[in-house]
């Protein structure tokens, strides 16, 4: 696999640094990949803006900064205007449908988005739509296989959420491979 620079962007409280973090977790301790992992966030703890920058290779990663990202999550609209025109040409650009409206979307970028607040409150937590975006992803980019994925959401919830959680995953998961039917 080739580098892939992720950089999954939202407000305080949605689990963006989680969703970080289970993907590292995922790419280096279940996938065998090598992984880094930048985090950011505002002044304030639940709110204001907060960002995750990840980096996923096959080889050594010796710079941990993101330069070009080819892989974007946004869960939240000023993730969208603060970070979308860093997306590289051709990349791929992930939503949270409801919250999120691209505006002079380009053309070059391949963009999925997804009800991750509705289906997360459907499962009775609208705080697992993380999860749901996790899944949603994982079946998007593949950029970690499934299994460690599932095995990073397991051990990175906490205790007592494992069963929720996973069907969060599963449910955006499902729906992110219904998009892929859909688009062939």
């Amino acid at each position: 696999m080739p580098r892939t620079e992720i950089k999954i962007g939202g407000f305080g409280g949605q689990g963006v640094i989680l969703s970080g973090y289970i993907i590292g977790r995922a790419a280096s301790i279940y996938d065998n990949k090598f992984a880094t992992m930048i985090q950011a966030f505002g002044p304030e703890a639940r709110g204001s803006y907060a960002s995750a920058q990840l980096i996923i290779s096959d080889e050594t990663i010796s710079y941990p900064y993101i330069t070009a990202p080819n892989l974007m999550v946004l869960m939240s609209q000023e993730a969208y205007t603060k970070f979308a025109s860093e997306l590289i040409a051709g990349g791929t650009l992930i939503t949270e449908e409801e919250l999120v409206t691209p505006n002079n979307l380009r053309k070059d970028v391949q963009h999925f988005s997804i009800p991750a607040t509705r289906l997360a409150e459907e499962l009775g937590k609208k705080i697992v739509l993380n999860i749901v975006m996790m899944g949603f992803t994982s079946a998007i980019s593949n950029v970690v296989h499934e299994q460690a994925m599932i095995e990073a959401v397991k051990v990175s919830v906490p205790k007592g959420t494992e069963e929720l959680n996973l069907k969060a995953f599963q449910k955006g998961y499902e729906y992110g491979q219904k998009i892929l039917k859909g688009k062939n």
